[in-house]
């Protein structure tokens, strides 16, 4: 899509409710303080700061019948789920500030809907560490920041899996994962019974982030929304610290800027989450300002003249 004229909206969500470590609760304000809006006026872009969703806090408590926080999780992808779709209804482009990513429930489920309204095919391309494909049966920690792509394409607690009414969500053929290199043996052969397009780490040393993105941006039109959902652990912890899952063997600066760069050369990003994001393992805030710097990618700033 042309951004000439769109407006962006940041919605910040201050939560660490489906996580397994508190402070991504305090992500959004990093990247305030980062300067996400101000890169973003920079790249020529109207920025509308919606400020923060109010939600339950976090009870911190352990699972119930395979769920932590289910009724939580419940209430702030609601509200995501809202804010995203306003956004969206008033021809804005949506920025999540997450937030763990169980909120990736929300704003995709509202993408989803916005392009069934409009006729629309969707992508989702979800640049994460971590298939997030876990059930309550994989996964004794019942942490719901590691399921929001099961329940998105059905499976899952009713509650999350009918968020908007409909189910599934989104199908498989709709999401391409990129930098995945930390996926537990039962949802291993979950994402392969349902065909996931995964991309891992394993892949982009053989064949290169190039072809990697290449194939994963394969068939977006002008009738296609580009949904980008970035978790802040698929990059490196080596340049990416401040996240509260981290996984080694990540991709580098330089190949996370041709990710970034391909994306906005493909002109389909119509909305975007920054997720996992956690403060309290960062350093100086070097993670969100990598972060901030990277989004500005998204939005069409190249390392070249090009």
């Amino acid at each position: 899509m042309s951004l000439a004229g769109v407006v962006v909206s940041l919605i910040g969500a201050p939560t660490d409710i489906g996580a397994g470590h508190r402070g991504a609760s305090m992500g959004p304000e990093a990247l305030r303080v980062a300067g996400i809006e101000e890169a973003l006026r920079k790249r020529g872009l109207e920025v509308v700061d919606r400020g923060n969703l109010v939600g339950p806090r976090n009870p911190w408590q352990g699972p119930v019948e395979g769920y932590r926080h289910l009724e939580q999780v419940v209430a702030w992808n609601r509200a995501v789920m809202e804010a995203v779709g306003q956004a969206l209804d008033a021809g804005q482009f949506p920025i999540l500030l997450g937030g763990d990513h169980c909120l990736a429930l929300g704003s995709i489920t509202a993408v989803a809907a916005h392009c069934r309204q409009q006729g629309k095919s969707l992508r989702v391309l979800w640049l994460d560490a971590h298939a997030d494909f876990n059930t309550s049966q994989i996964t004794p920690s019942g942490n719901i920041h590691g399921m929001p792509v099961a329940c998105l394409c059905g499976i899952g607690p009713q509650e999350l899996t009918h968020l908007s009414g409909d189910s599934p969500m989104l199908r498989a053929g709709e999401i391409r994962q990129i930098g995945i290199r930390s996926v537990d043996e039962g949802e291993r052969r979950l994402v392969r019974e349902v065909g996931l397009d995964i991309y891992d780490m394993r892949t982009i040393d053989e064949i290169g982030m190039r072809q990697v993105m290449t194939q994963a941006l394969y068939g977006l039109d002008e009738n296609t929304h580009l949904h980008v959902s970035f978790d802040v652990d698929f990059l490196d912890p080596s340049i990416a610290p401040g996240v509260g899952t981290t996984v080694p063997g990540g991709p580098n600066y330089r190949e996370a800027q041709l990710v970034m760069e391909m994306i906005a050369d493909s002109g389909a990003m119509a909305s975007l989450d920054i997720v996992e994001l956690n403060p309290a393992f960062d350093v100086h805030n070097s993670t969100a300002r990598l972060a901030v710097d990277l989004v500005e990618s998204l939005f069409g700033k190249s390392t070249l003249m090009r």
